[in-house]
């Protein structure tokens, strides 16, 4: 049975190096500077033939309630709650501090199993903390370095026993159930296949900083989950979370906001926007959530382009609509301001929300899966080829020097977003305005509004590489017959 592995501490002990190392991927923004993370993140671990859950938290930090600190130490004391075990980390080369002290007196009225390392042990600089560790009164301390991977044996010797008193639990607590599935075994195998089998929808929310990006993931899962409050920035990496949205399996990425380039000087916030482009790069829907205070917004128009040239599914949510007074003057400029500004993703669906109370969320996950469907759509070369005859009769391509340039083919090549080819003459001379007038067209006629649409011109003047060949004749054939032989 796996387990959970919640990895605490304060601030800048190692913690999100050592999450790094047990799920085998760079997913945590490690830096010099403390207090990097502040949500919680997930990651499948493994450690030897050990499979668990493992949980990267914010620093512990003594802090008021309010502050942006106790938010994240709040966050922190849940998720210990939560988890089966415990890794509470220091820092071996500063010693134990009093905020240690303070918060394994914490750990130990809220877990049950929790193993003390004493991390950036390597070498001599780190005996004097590793044996400070023995006064925190909570057992043996483990000496670990999440850096260079050293003192792994020991934690999988420590995390097995536990392990398999988990797995045992289970089973004693698991009912034995028989099930008869003879009579809808077809019903009840098609609805796990649907729900287990397929591949969850991934979807990126992105936007300025401070647009209520966690406050709406938070509202959709039902918890207070990822960190939120009035300051902009909070969020700092991009986390991902997977669950089941009104019946549909998804994982949705939280992404940190996202300011001008020019005013990105921090390294941490260039670390910040770089790992939220590349959870833009592998969203199947990107969901851009403006303020409906100041939507469209320079930055707005960048982001919301950024996904289109991605090639991704685009729908516009705009966020804080329960605090807008003339709400349908306002949804009319939006409505005006999107087609003028972001031509690009002409019919791509506008959703009004508030993530504080929930309105609109029905509506922003039907326009998610409409928008998910279209970027899948594929039509048959057949129809594609009526409907191009059609779009040259009503509106023919020039006629460079005289000569006009003939559209002879046309077919899909790629879903995800919808591509097409189409063979034609002299492809290089086609102008783009042609090539939009296509574009627009396939948009209108095969409904996909809204959708990133790739168009190649292609020309089939590319010669056989066998037709100037001359035919050679085997030396042993021209002996007997005189003549070159038949083709085969």
């Amino acid at each position: 049975m796996s387990f959970t592995l919640a990895i605490v501490g304060r601030p800048n002990v190692g913690k999100s190096t050592l999450f790094n190392r047990l799920v085998g991927k760079r997913l945590a923004l490690v830096d010099d500077q403390p207090g990097v993370t502040r949500d919680l993140r997930e990651g499948e671990a493994r450690l030897g033939d050990l499979r668990f859950t493992v949980i990267d938290t914010a620093g512990l930090e003594d802090a008021t309630d309010d502050s942006l600190q106790g938010r994240m130490r709040r966050l922190t004391e849940r998720a210990v709650e939560m988890a089966d075990v415990c890794l509470f980390m220091i820092d071996a080369r500063a010693g134990v501090l009093a905020t240690d002290q303070m918060f394994a007196e914490i750990l130990r009225k809220k877990n049950a199993h929790v193993i003390l390392a004493a991390n950036k042990a390597e070498g001599k600089t780190g005996e004097e903390g590793f044996l400070e560790a023995y006064s925190l009164g909570l057992g043996e301390p483990l000496r670990l370095s999440g850096e260079h991977g050293e003192g792994f044996e020991d934690l999988y010797a420590m995390l097995m026993p536990l392990a398999d008193s988990f797995a045992e639990r289970a089973e004693a607590v698991m009912p034995e159930v028989d099930v008869d599935v003879s009579d809808d075994e077809e019903d009840f195998s098609g609805r796990s296949r649907d729900f287990n089998d397929g591949k969850p929808l991934q979807i990126a929310v992105v936007g300025r900083p401070n647009a209520g990006k966690s406050t709406l993931i938070n509202q959709l899962i039902g918890e207070e989950r990822l960190l939120t409050g009035p300051e902009a920035g909070i969020t700092r990496d991009a986390i991902s979370l997977t669950f089941d949205w009104a019946g549909t399996p998804v994982r949705m990425f939280d992404t940190a906001g996202m300011r001008k380039k020019a005013k990105v000087q921090d390294k941490l916030e260039k670390l910040s926007v770089s790992d939220g482009l590349r959870a833009v790069k592998f969203a199947e829907v990107v969901v851009v959530l403006l303020d409906a205070a100041i939507p469209f917004e320079q930055q707005d128009l960048r982001i919301a382009d950024l996904a289109e040239r991605e090639g991704r599914a685009v729908v516009v949510a705009v966020n804080k609509w329960d605090i807008e007074g003339e709400k349908q003057e306002k949804l009319r400029d939006l409505k005006e301001s999107f087609t003028r500004l972001l031509p690009q993703l002409r019919g791509a669906p506008l959703i009004t929300i508030s993530a504080k109370t929930g309105r609109g969320m029905d509506r922003l996950r039907d326009a998610v899966l409409r928008a998910h469907d279209i970027w899948n759509r594929r039509v048959s070369t057949a129809q594609l080829n009526r409907w191009l005859t059609g779009m040259v009769e009503a509106h023919p391509p020039p006629a460079p020097a005289g000569r006009r340039i003939k559209l002879r083919y046309m077919t899909q090549a790629k879903t995800r977003p919808p591509g097409f080819v189409v063979m034609c003459s002299m492809p290089e001379k086609l102008p783009e305005s042609y090539s939009r007038y296509l574009v627009n067209g396939l948009r209108d006629d095969f409904d996909m509004p809204g959708t990133p649409i790739r168009l190649w011109m292609r020309s089939q003047s590319d010669k056989n590489p066998y037709k100037d060949k001359k035919k050679s004749t085997p030396s042993r054939l021209r002996k007997h017959t005189g003549k070159k032989p038949l083709s085969k």
